[in-house]
């Protein structure tokens, strides 16, 4: 437990910092009191959180069908280009804020774990970004999301594939180039972490499935028993 003089010697600094240095909710513009972290109250009761493990063959197992065999996928929230929450994954990916990406995890899984979605998982699995993509952000925003997931459910997350092909950002491409664009870029490095068992494959976005889809064709060449899929964010096209 932490001394009482130091947390209040910390809230102190916050405060005076927040003073000089007001830290703006990226959804609403306003500014965070010493209590809210990132996003303000206001803006995280409202996120279009979807619901969707409590739905049978729910989207996110739509977009998947047929490609792959898929034990149970979800997506915690949804986005559109033009909403305002598209600020939350632009900040998490391009402006240096991978605990951001952590705790809104975090905040948004616990439903999911009092429901039972992580049930029988042995293994959480991020998408991981190309080493030339790494070196340019610092940071793989992927495995902050899966740091949260491990951290409310105790499931260790390994960084069991990489990617072999530096792929474009999928943001401007149509349907059939992004799966173009994510076709065998994808290896096992630690076969030992998914063979035989139950892995979580964890990503910043979904919007056709492809990215999610070449990375569970491998995992599961490679020997894993089950494959389940979440997102942070779910692309509403």
């Amino acid at each position: 437990m932490k001394p009482r003089n130091m947390m209040n010697y910390r809230q102190i600094i916050r405060s005076v910092a927040d003073v000089f240095f007001p830290r703006i909710c990226p959804v609403c513009h306003s500014v965070l009191n010493s209590n809210e972290r990132y996003v303000c109250i206001g803006c995280i009761d409202d996120i279009p959180v979807t619901h969707l493990h409590r739905e049978p063959f729910n989207q996110v197992e739509q977009l998947l069908a047929g490609k792959v065999r898929i034990h149970r996928a979800s997506s915690l929230f949804y986005y559109t280009k033009t909403c305002a929450y598209a600020a939350i994954l632009h900040d998490i990916k391009y402006r240096n804020a991978p605990l951001f990406a952590k705790w809104i995890t975090m905040k948004l899984s616990r439903e999911l774990l009092d429901e039972g979605f992580f049930d029988g998982i042995d293994v959480i699995v991020p998408i991981p970004l190309h080493e030339s993509k790494f070196a340019k952000r610092g940071y793989n925003q992927s495995e902050y999301i899966a740091k949260g997931i491990s951290e409310i459910t105790g499931i260790i997350a390994k960084t069991a594939i990489v990617a072999d092909v530096p792929h474009s950002t999928q943001t401007h491409k149509h349907r059939h180039e992004r799966w173009e664009n994510t076709k065998d870029i994808f290896s096992v490095k630690n076969p030992d972490d998914i063979a035989g068992k139950h892995v979580l494959i964890v990503d910043d976005v979904i919007t056709t499935g492809a990215t999610i889809t070449s990375a569970a064709l491998e995992i599961e060449r490679c020997g894993a028993a089950k494959i389940s899929v979440l997102s942070l964010a779910l692309a509403q096209l």
